[in-house]
């Protein structure tokens, strides 16, 4: 009698029910409805973030550009008339990592400002769309002057709701 007693009490631990089996799946996939928007939107936040990083590098390179083109000290540093326009933008962004060699430079050494141009992270190319100091401020196109300004070529919206083509 107790053997039998000792067997039943054996049986009935081991393992789970069907139901425990359902409600733990239904648990579980609840769960993981709810991350999921979650983890989307922190993979586009943080491209936004590189995005941000990237067209804050490329501006900075062209102020710096258009600072040593405005300044006349020390009088060897002039950058050549080929890469320079008349706005003191340089005329395409290839100059900002190609770098040049300034005009009466005895070192014939290249002034660089940029290592390589950025990877835009929404179109996951190289290729950005570039405004002159001629053109409209709310322009996408480019009358091919300078380079005054970048802008992703990305048709898509940020989780702020504005286009990233307008940052």
């Amino acid at each position: 009698m107790r053997m039998m007693k000792k067997m039943t009490k054996m049986k009935t631990s081991k393992g789970l029910s069907l139901l425990e089996l359902i409600l733990t799946l239904a648990i579980l996939s609840v769960l993981a409805a709810a991350t999921l928007p979650l983890a989307q939107n922190t993979v586009k936040r943080n491209r936004e973030i590189e995005l941000r990083r990237a067209l804050r590098e490329i501006r900075t390179a062209i102020d710096r550009f258009k600072a040593l083109n405005d300044s006349t000290n020390p009088p060897g540093q002039l950058i050549p008339i080929q890469e320079r326009t008349q706005s003191g933008y340089p005329k395409k962004l290839e100059v900002l990592y190609e770098g040049f060699v300034p005009a009466n430079r005895v070192d014939d050494q290249k002034i660089r400002f940029l290592r390589r141009l950025p990877i835009d992270p929404m179109t996951g190319d190289d290729d950005w769309g570039t405004r002159s100091s001629t053109d409209e401020p709310d322009s996408l196109g480019t009358n091919g002057d300078d380079v005054f300004d970048v802008y992703s070529k990305s048709d898509g919206i940020a989780l702020d709701g504005s286009k990233y083509s307008e940052w």
